[in-house]
């Protein structure tokens, strides 16, 4: 009996240990454990492209490729800069955009030619850009005088094109033929409450419309939140663009909601969902997807899926976020694609050419605070843990700077170096409820320091950590731990940011010799 029983365990050890190397082959949800919102997805041949929601960094509206679903590489954007002459665009007058922007944009594919379409509170406006390159570009923009909230285009196969938008109440509209312009006579209500199937007691009305025509019939998907339950999805379907429109719950499970449909080169669907993760931000999701009756069926079981039947992740790095060690060929003064900078840059404030192997920031007005200065130059954090870790001269540094490492949302904190009454001195800030406050320093007697973020996500932790060093080996913590809550004023997950600001007299610099990601 004992012999049989130990035989009994070590078939059930083999049979664990079977099955956890088989997840270990898989891909697992979150598909990207970082910031990327509202994607929209298109496959081309064997690759896939997806934008996303970047607000107010920039470059916006960000490109990213795969060939697996999984693993994503950032390859392009759609914008430098959505409009220049703008103050809260450009952090003048006190003014900024944290939260606005660009949002929702909408991916799509027609006759050998790619759209990316967004749109602007900010503006007033929607943008509609096209290249036959996505990777390279260039990109055409057109710009329509109205802003159509979480739009979605549709080409349909009679030739006509077709712009669907709005919240709760959906209408829809026509577009000329190489979208430069809206039919106003074809405006009409498409589906007066979208949120209906989810009942009728909504906290937020169905919006991030994705409309797609399948095997002759159109679907549309949306997210509403219905009162004390979660965000969910809901689908309408028809046979002809004008309706009869009927609806369902497509998905309720973890808050896991807003998206679309693609499918693979083998004939396999999904549909690509995000959820809302506290400090980290917005993640993407994928959930396979199976057809009903005409209907697609979403999750196993009603169920978002911990594990897919695709490959496994390689991780962010290099293709969402990276390490820069600044060294730039001769020639070579751009930044990498993972670097996005805080509302619009002034490009003649920052150089990776005039110290070779350095970034420079140098300031030239003065900034009341952190969150209104220029060129912050920011990256992603993810989870579920991550770390950041710079080198900055402060040689160059005048009365009154701060330079050195955020962690950046409404409720920021920073390490820096500043500049008081002719001495340095390490400082940590802490900008919990909104009111920033030094809550260490320490002095600093020479020009080089290395600074440390770590930002711990697990299990909906949301916390950060400063350090600070004096030779890169022996690290000391300073201030306190900071909460890293996710504010809808600024909409977006904490970043890393390298900044240098001015508070008395511009004019000074700093040097940053790297930057190096770690998870």
């Amino acid at each position: 009996m004992i012999h049989k029983n130990r035989f009994i365990f070590s078939c059930l050890f083999i049979i664990i240990q079977m099955v956890a190397f088989a997840q270990e082959k898989k891909a697992q949800n979150p598909i990207i454990y970082a910031d990327v919102p509202d994607m929209s997805m298109i496959r081309v041949g064997d690759t896939y492209y997806m934008s996303s929601t970047t607000m107010h960094v920039n470059p916006g509206v960000p490109i990213m490729k795969s060939t697996d679903l999984v693993n994503w590489k950032l390859v392009n954007y759609a914008y430098e800069t959505l409009e220049d002459n703008n103050d809260r665009l450009n952090l003048d007058n006190g003014k900024n955009d944290y939260g606005r922007g660009s949002w929702a944009s909408c991916l799509r594919y027609q006759n050998g030619m790619y759209y990316v379409s967004t749109f602007s509170g900010t503006t007033g406006r929607t943008y509609i850009y096209s290249t036959k390159d996505i990777e390279k570009g260039p990109w055409k923009e057109i710009v329509l005088n109205s802003s159509y909230h979480d739009h979605s285009i549709l080409f349909d196969d009679d030739g006509k094109v077709y712009l669907v938008w709005g919240a709760g109440k959906l209408e829809i509209i026509e577009l000329s033929k190489d979208l430069s312009g809206v039919k106003e006579e074809t405006k009409r209500v498409l589906i007066e409450n979208a949120s209906a199937p989810a009942g009728n007691n909504i906290m937020l009305n169905s919006e991030g419309s994705q409309l797609f025509k399948i095997n002759g019939k159109y679907y549309l998907f949306n997210i509403c939140w219905p009162r004390g339950g979660m965000r969910t999805v809901v689908i309408h379907r028809a046979d002809n663009i004008n309706g009869p429109w009927e609806g369902k719950v497509g998905l309720q499970d973890q808050g896991v909601a807003q998206g679309g449909l693609i499918d693979t080169p083998d004939g396999r669907w999904f549909s690509y969902l995000f959820k809302d993760n506290g400090g980290v931000g917005r993640i993407p999701y994928l959930v396979p997807v199976q057809w009903e009756n005409g209907w697609p069926i979403l999750g196993e079981n009603g169920k978002v899926p911990e594990y897919l039947d695709l490959p496994t992740s390689k991780g962010l790095i290099p293709g969402i976020v990276n390490s820069d060690e600044f060294n730039r060929k001769k020639g070579d003064a751009a930044l990498p694609l993972v670097w996005q900078w805080n509302h619009n840059p002034d490009n003649s404030l920052w150089s990776v050419t005039e110290r070779k192997g350095y970034l420079r920031l140098k300031t030239s007005r003065i900034d009341s605070s952190f969150v209104q200065a220029k060129n912050t130059l920011t990256q992603r954090t993810f989870g579920p843990e991550s770390s950041a870790t710079t080198l900055v001269d402060v040689s160059k540094m005048n009365e009154g700077d701060l330079a050195g490492l955020s962690l950046l949302q409404k409720q920021y904190g920073l390490i820096a170096v500043k500049i008081e009454n002719g001495s340095k001195k390490i400082v940590m800030i802490d900008a919990a409820q909104d009111i920033p406050k030094e809550i260490e320093s320490v002095p600093l007697n020479q020009d080089k320091v290395y600074f440390k973020a770590v930002c711990d996500f697990k299990n909906r932790a949301d916390k950060g950590r400063f350090y600070y060093s004096l030779d890169g080996k022996k690290w000391t913590p300073i201030g306190n731990t900071i909460n890293l809550p996710y504010t809808l004023p600024h909409f977006m997950g904490y970043r890393f940011g390298l900044f240098n600001y001015a508070t008395k007299n511009p004019g000074g610099y700093v040097d940053f010799d790297w930057f190096r990601f770690k998870n």
